[in-house]
């Protein structure tokens, strides 16, 4: 009887050698779609969280400059030679808006921000309801004008609905001052490929995402 010597040079050889490098084959595989969605999904939360952040400086802005200027009792002769009224409050409120919105380095779509709020709260915190409503049109077509910029030049947005009154007895600022409320409603559509990839397992809704911001104010007092 013949007997095989192994030397100690020789490598042992595995069975099923194959199967085993099939099987990590199918693992990475396996891992690949998960990473790859993982690092999507960090892309675009900050996309979004980019989005969001504009979003809330806008609000800011826009009250900030409503609760400066009140029901237009306020008088800035800085502003272009042009006394603040009762007519140009709200759209200089949302020219400040505006102003963020369309700042460089700002990634919103215009195209997508469904409205701008202007509406009253009352000094206890409560939402009063008045509010006025204004909508984003392009061309600009019928919009009113920016007050106090020289040369001039119209808003991105019109008055679709008027609830609340720049008057005195609607915009109190008196020993206990209303606030002035701005929200944004806004669609933000991913940027990434996630969007496509969401889009394909869940249907045409999945690729986009509601967001809206707001922020209240105490009108100056006077």
């Amino acid at each position: 009887m013949i007997r095989q010597r192994r030397y100690a040079h020789q490598p042992a050889i595995r069975a099923g050698g194959r199967r085993e490098g099939g099987q990590g084959l199918v693992e990475f595989a396996m891992l690949v779609p998960v990473f790859l969605l993982i690092l999507l999904g960090m892309l675009e939360f900050g996309f979004a969280f980019n989005h969001n952040m504009t979003l809330e400086v806008a609000t800011r802005e826009g009250a900030r400059a409503g609760a400066a200027m009140v029901d237009g009792s306020q008088i800035d002769t800085s502003c272009g030679g042009t006394q603040i009224t009762a007519a140009n409050v709200d759209p200089l409120t949302i020219a400040a808006v505006e102003r963020v919105l369309k700042s460089p380095g700002s990634m919103v779509d215009m195209a997508q921000i469904a409205d701008v709020r202007i509406y009253k709260v009352s000094n206890s915190g409560s939402v009063t309801g008045p509010e006025n409503i204004w909508k984003y049109r392009p061309g600009n077509a019928g919009n009113p004008a920016v007050p106090c910029q020289s040369p001039a030049q119209k808003l991105d947005f019109y008055e679709f609905a008027h609830g609340w009154n720049t008057t005195a007895t609607d915009r109190a600022n008196g020993a206990t001052p209303d606030s002035i409320g701005v929200s944004i409603t806004y669609t933000y559509q991913f940027r990434s490929a996630l969007g496509g990839i969401l889009r394909f397992f869940g249907g045409s809704g999945a690729a986009s995402l509601q967001m809206s911001d707001r922020t209240v104010m105490a009108l100056q007092p006077t």
